[in-house]
């Protein structure tokens, strides 16, 4: 008998004495970061940031591929007994010596991962990880000058950046409300010591905010710059429509958390029946489809909550929804798909989960 064979048949007489659970269901209480096994991390520290913010250390499982700076990754957490992913993004730099990675959460009001991460997670506790994702990077043939725009944690996917990369000429506009609020505020005061990055901080609260009419003075070659921006959507809005306006879009890179949202026909909501687990919920017409989900404690599949990587497409086998991006209305019809991270309900609904 080959040995391969003979373990087929360990396994199988494994799997009839510990049924109804499977093998791996005990390899996982003794060894969960372990070859092979579904990806999750350890976390080894939470470290209090400014603005309401704090860094996580997670130890990843073997089975982490690594990162490029500036990506997300997609984290899942158990919150009152129902696992919820968020995707954040990662702040330590690809080569970090000890193999961790780090992501900078800050807390919102009502948000559930958030403050969990932030003030209910204590070393050792075990997380959910997927992959890491996303294009907002720096080309492998780096660029001679770079700007960062960022505003609040939009800081965040730069920072890991600012630590991976030995960039000659390097500019940095920052908002926030208060120089107190300023996320790696002492990381980003010793890249200028350094001489690794010019910095310019917005202060909102006292300066007003940020007119890109002003940028001129603040940044004279911003236009000769490759420039990654990332922050709150109406920043972002003005800073497409301000690079468009000055015939350089095609050096401007953004990155957001959330879609820009359009409202059409008043933003009607409706009843979202989730036909799998026969729940069922009151929903308005602004609010994701896999937000209401999750908020009714249906297990939703997610990715970037953006409508970039498709991983919350799903069946709509009744009524409308909205593409909360363009207002587009989808109807339902055999084999229509929706992404549920970038849909609301446009009136009553049935969702296959």
């Amino acid at each position: 008998m080959t040995s391969a064979a003979l373990r087929s048949r360990a396994w199988k007489l494994l799997e009839m004495v510990t049924t109804p659970l499977l093998p791996s269901d005990y390899l996982d209480l003794v060894s969960p970061l372990r070859a092979g096994a579904d990806l999750r991390g350890r976390v080894e520290g939470v470290h209090p940031e400014a603005g309401g913010a704090a860094t996580v250390v997670i130890r990843p499982g073997r089975g982490w591929r690594g990162h490029v700076a500036g990506q997300y990754v997609r984290i899942g957490v158990e919150v009152d007994g129902v696992r919820l992913w968020r995707s954040y993004s990662l702040t330590s730099p690809p080569d970090r010596r000890d193999g961790r990675i780090t992501i900078t959460v800050k807390a919102i009001p009502d948000g559930r991962v958030s403050n969990q991460l932030v003030h209910r997670t204590a070393p050792g506790t075990l997380v959910q990880l997927d992959q890491a994702a996303g294009d907002f990077v720096l080309p492998r043939a780096r660029p001679a000058k770079v700007l960062y725009l960022t505003a609040g944690s939009g800081i965040t996917p730069v920072m890991g950046m600012l630590r991976d990369t030995g960039l000659d000429d390097v500019v940095m506009v920052h908002c926030t409300p208060r120089p107190q609020d300023v996320i790696f505020r002492d990381d980003l005061h010793d890249l200028v010591a350094d001489g690794r990055l010019r910095l310019i901080e917005v202060h909102t609260g006292t300066d007003g905010r940020l007119d890109l009419g002003r940028l001129g003075g603040l940044v004279p070659d911003w236009a000769e710059r490759e420039t990654w921006a990332c922050g709150p959507g109406g920043l972002l809005d003005a800073v497409e429509e301000h690079w468009a306006e000055h015939g350089a879009p095609e050096r401007l890179h953004t990155e957001r958390f959330r879609p820009a949202v359009v409202l059409t026909g008043g933003g009607a909501g409706g009843t979202v029946t989730f036909s799998t687990t026969g729940k069922a919920v009151e929903a308005d017409g602004t609010t994701p489809l896999l937000d209401v989900g999750e908020e009714a404690g249906v297990l939703m599949p997610s990715g970037c909550r953006m409508g970039i990587c498709f991983g919350c497409v799903t069946p709509l086998t009744a009524g409308a929804v909205r593409d909360l991006r363009t207002g587009e209305i989808t109807e339902a019809a055999p084999g229509v798909l929706v992404q549920t991270c970038v849909s609301a309900a446009a009136g009553s609904c049935d969702i296959e989960r």
